[in-house]
């Protein structure tokens, strides 16, 4: 590849926009979808791919758009019929930030389990109740990233297709 190939530079760009978005679903501060969803609206603004690539974009768009929808709605019913607030979820979400800048690596993960189970030890005030609010609070954290990276894969695979066959 020369650096005067602008098709394969929009190429190289958009993959690696859509890969940084799928490492995005466990980084904190990489917005996943949208960087997925950026990978592919480069490519299709600027690579040379024929009507196609419009098609492409609209598949991604809706991919990325419901994504981001049912990644907060399947997880929170499930925490609401769970009967834990969205409090707890927060508390979990400040204290896994700090975590994350705390402790190298696995500060993330650490800091959301004792933010939400603080708090729901301080709500319910006994750890035999509160250690399984934590736990679907954990499981609902994790299908959240599960339906994010999901959707991301998705607009990767509609991405590869157009390059394959638009």
């Amino acid at each position: 590849m020369g650096l005067t190939d602008s098709q394969a530079v929009v190429v190289l760009l958009a993959g690696l926009a859509i890969l940084a978005g799928l490492a995005g679903v466990v980084v904190p501060g990489l917005p996943a979808l949208p960087l997925c969803w950026g990978g592919v609206l480069v490519w299709a603004l600027f690579g040379d791919a024929g009507p196609g690539r419009w098609v492409v974009l609209a598949g991604a768009t809706v991919v990325a758009v419901g994504g981001g929808i049912v990644k907060y709605l399947w997880p929170g019913r499930s925490l609401k019929r769970a009967g834990v607030p969205a409090s707890s979820l927060l508390a979990g979400a400040v204290l896994g930030l700090v975590g994350f800048f705390v402790i190298p690596v696995v500060g993330l993960v650490v800091g959301f389990v004792a933010g939400v189970w603080g708090a729901e030890r301080l709500r319910l005030g006994d750890n035999r109740l509160a250690w399984p609010a934590t736990v679907r609070a954990l499981k609902a954290a994790g299908l959240s990233m599960l339906v994010e990276f999901l959707a991301g894969v998705v607009i990767a695979v509609l991405w590869v297709a157009g390059l394959l066959f638009v």
